[in-house]
């Protein structure tokens, strides 16, 4: 069985990460699996771009589908994917992130003429007028317009809002696909939604739980140089600074902390952006930049005694996967998917979103209750082991191209 996935990037991007992470899982299990991506950062013949832009046509149509708010209209490089030989060699085609400026997603129909294919949802945007995420607006089950948030990610000029939702309705009435949900939030989400007409499973992102394992806290933290005596939480993000991720809402709780707690802590944070959280946090900080490493990662999971992950949106976090592989408890808001990982009391605790100073006080409960945070640390470990392995979801995932193949 051969399987072309068409993402965003391989590595660069939590979604590219989660489908590079299936695409391994994959490969372990002997299926011939590649990859048609708008960003290449690794070095292999299973990874490819996506066929070049016809720049002067396509940046003359983008002046006009810009102004009008239609984002990725004018990638017509899309229509040329049928011509690649990952795509004429493939049995089953994957898609995964589609809105990150290199797919038109006008070109599905073309694509699924001849090839099954499945639809992996990193995030709402497949079925919204525009954003990825909607926050407190549920428009895109009537047909968006209207918009709220026009700015947010990926951001519109004019609201047409409207009109790309009937877009992506047109173009899933022309397409033949299957849906693959995340997380339990995500999978509710799309049954209310334009695509309920597909059929849709819930797979969640798998993990490999021997790049991601605990580690000895003591020997973690001499490497990174982390007194310890030191109470650790570990905040994390591709880019700390975005709003949807909440930094500044962990800055609120962390001022909110008893000063005798907050003179014991040190915050360890990875991904970019993370001297601004350093500036102000008012603590003892330790900033790691963007880590690629997934040993790094590791290491610092291991050496931390709590991680925190104040999102605003999210659906199933990777970052909150690699946390639990390495039996590290978790602390987060109760938000889209979040809570298929941090389950209260078992894995971590689950505050009220939005509201820093019940995050401040889950954190509090958890540093002060050391046979706790043991007890949930080797529950962490133990549901990362049974319920996300690559295997687990290699498996689920093979089961499903075989269906559609059939």
């Amino acid at each position: 069985m051969k399987v072309l996935h068409i993402n965003q990037s391989d590595v660069s991007g939590g979604a590219a990460i989660a489908g590079y992470r299936l695409h391994q899982g994959l490969l372990a299990k002997g299926i011939d699996s590649r990859l048609l991506v708008g960003t290449v950062k690794t070095s292999s013949d299973r990874v490819a771009a996506t066929p070049p832009r016809k720049y002067r046509l396509e940046n003359q149509i983008i002046r006009l589908t810009r102004r009008l708010g239609l984002n990725y209209l004018h990638l017509l490089s899309s229509f040329d994917i049928p011509e690649h030989p990952f795509y004429q060699q493939a049995d089953v085609l994957n898609f995964h992130n589609l809105h990150l400026g290199y797919f038109n997603y006008l070109a599905i129909p073309l694509l699924t003429k001849h090839k099954p294919a499945l639809f992996t949802l990193h995030d709402m945007w497949s079925f919204t007028g525009h954003c990825a995420y909607s926050y407190d607006c549920d428009r895109w089950k009537i047909g968006c317009g209207k918009c709220p948030y026009p700015d947010i990610y990926p951001p519109i000029q004019q609201d047409n809002t409207h009109l790309e939702w009937k877009l992506k309705n047109w173009v899933y009435s022309r397409s033949k696909l299957t849906i693959v949900t995340l997380s339990k939030w995500l999978t509710e989400q799309v049954e209310q939604s334009m695509l309920n007409c597909f059929p849709i499973y819930h797979i969640p992102n798998g993990i490999d739980t021997s790049a991601y394992q605990p580690l000895d806290s003591n020997l973690c933290r001499q490497l990174l140089d982390i007194p310890v005596t030191k109470k650790v939480i570990m905040f994390g993000a591709e880019s700390i600074t975005l709003v949807r991720k909440g930094g500044d809402l962990l800055l609120k709780a962390l001022t909110s902390l008893p000063k005798s707690l907050q003179a014991e802590l040190l915050l360890l944070t990875i991904g970019e952006g993370g001297e601004a959280i350093a500036q102000t946090a008012g603590i003892s900080t330790l900033n790691l930049g963007y880590v690629s490493s997934d040993r790094l990662k590791s290491v610092a999971y291991s050496a931390a005694d709590l991680f925190v992950f104040p999102t605003r949106a999210d659906n199933l976090p990777l970052m909150l996967q690699e946390s639990m592989a390495c039996g590290t408890p978790m602390v987060s808001f109760k938000i889209g998917g979040v809570p298929d990982l941090v389950r209260p009391g078992i894995t971590g605790a689950i505050a009220e979103p939005e509201n820093p100073q019940d995050f401040s006080e889950k954190i509090v409960q958890l540093l002060e209750d050391v046979n706790l945070r043991e007890k949930m640390s080797q529950n962490c470990r133990a549901i990362a082991v049974q319920e996300y392995s690559l295997d687990l979801q290699g498996k689920r995932y093979l089961e499903l191209y075989q269906q559609l193949l059939n």
